[in-house]
């Protein structure tokens, strides 16, 4: 105990030291988010908050009453936002109030007990192309070029594979060439920090190899696997794909081919297409990277089909 007492090898300053030991709880809470779409979500929740009860520092949030969250879920509503929306931007505040209720800053959440909408049917929302669709779209780039060989690959990888769009841009060229019982997997690193792997799809390996033959950094394996082909390859090769730039890539060919689309409807359709082929809901829930099976159960159409209706099955 001495020996650390007496360290002098100090990373902090003592007037450094001091100002993080005043961080208020409510900036502590909002630096310990480590996912960044998480970040921007719950910024955005709490800034509309804070304009709706015009608090400006961190410290007014400790008098917000159950009366305040009401008032702010009402004026949602009658900004015609989405049910979804209304509870995602409860949730954030709710976040908050249970992390200063842990730290003893308040003495309860005002947030439990609102009454939040009703979750609407997600059935629907999220468009699946059709086989035939999904096909047309694999074709689309022109696999001559090298980006047309990378957008080749990165619609395989989605519609084989589910992956959000986030989950894409994560991935380095080793986590393609991860291998469990003799089976080529894909390593995601997906939302929550946590990792799953799912078997390669023949398919898409083929076109991901093709792409890095073509590129030259199928060896760096710490690199990105999807790069940015907007500068020359000396300067924009480290570069990973953005999330923008993947959804701006689905939309472009799924335009020209007649159904614009956004990429979370290729997740759907990969979804969608695996349970009509009687997977297991279980293993499609942990495949997508679902906490809950009820969030899988939207991409389910099997109910929906005359042929299964229960008429068919009644017997005299």
């Amino acid at each position: 105990m001495a020996d650390l007492i007496t360290t002098s090898n100090r990373t902090l300053t003592a007037k450094e030291f001091q100002g993080l030991a005043d961080v208020p709880p409510e900036v502590e809470w909002f630096a310990n988010l480590g996912n960044v779409e998480t970040r921007r979500a719950y910024e955005n929740a709490l800034k509309d908050f804070m304009n709706f009860t015009g608090i400006q520092n961190p410290e007014e949030f400790r008098v917000v009453s159950r009366a305040h969250i009401i008032a702010w879920r009402d004026d949602l509503l009658s900004r015609s936002l989405s049910s979804m929306s209304i509870r995602h931007r409860l949730a954030a505040l709710s976040s908050l109030f249970e992390y200063l209720c842990e730290k003893n800053t308040v003495t309860h959440n005002p947030v439990k007990g609102v009454k939040r909408p009703a979750v609407e049917s997600y059935e629907g929302k999220t468009p699946a192309i059709g086989d035939h669709q999904a096909r047309e779209l694999l074709d689309a780039p022109d696999g001559s070029s090298l980006k047309g060989k990378r957008d080749r690959a990165i619609l395989a990888t989605l519609l084989y594979h589910a992956l959000r769009r986030d989950e894409l841009c994560r991935l380095k060229v080793k986590d393609f060439k991860q291998e469990r019982r003799g089976v080529s997997h894909m390593k995601i690193s997906g939302k929550g920090g946590k990792t799953r792997y799912v078997p390669l799809h023949p398919a898409a390996s083929g076109l991901i190899h093709d792409y890095l033959d073509t590129a030259g950094h199928g060896l760096e394996d710490t690199g990105a696997l999807f790069r940015s082909t907007s500068n020359n390859r000396a300067k924009g090769s480290q570069k990973p794909i953005t999330p923008d730039g993947v959804y701006k890539l689905v939309q472009k060919y799924s335009e020209k081919l007649g159904f614009k689309i956004g990429v979370h409807s290729l997740r759907a359709t990969a979804a969608t297409n695996a349970l009509d082929h009687q997977a297991d809901i279980a293993k499609v829930q942990e495949w997508l990277g679902h906490a809950n099976i009820a969030t899988t159960r939207i991409y389910d159409h099997r109910k929906s089909r005359p042929e299964d209706s229960p008429t068919f099955k009644v017997s005299y």
